[in-house]
């Protein structure tokens, strides 16, 4: 007995999470090891700033922030695209009459 084919709508909801998962884990795998090995253990003598943030804070969280905000503007400008949902349904009243259906 065959499956039938999956929903084209769930397959592009996978296949875009599974790449937001992604973003997300070399996001993670990024700064946290950084901010660790770099924000633990310093000196005030050896603190530098860039752009007043402590340098450990930009380089582990505002770049890959400021990145990750980026990769998302171009992720959702490029990689998403609407899926046909079907026909529309009529609008019923419910059981409450509040008009859901």
């Amino acid at each position: 007995m065959q499956q039938p084919a999956p929903d084209p709508v769930l397959k592009s909801a996978r296949r875009e999470a599974l790449c937001v998962l992604g973003i997300w884990l070399a996001a993670l795998s990024y700064t946290v090891p950084y901010c660790y090995t770099h924000g633990y253990g310093r000196t005030l003598a050896d603190l530098k700033f860039v752009w007043g943030f402590p340098d450990w804070i930009f380089w582990g969280i505002v770049v890959p922030w400021c990145t990750c905000v980026a990769i998302s503007i171009w992720f959702g400008a490029t990689f998403m695209r609407d899926e046909d949902l079907g026909e529309e349904l009529p609008e019923q009243d419910d059981e409450l009459g509040l008009g859901g259906g």
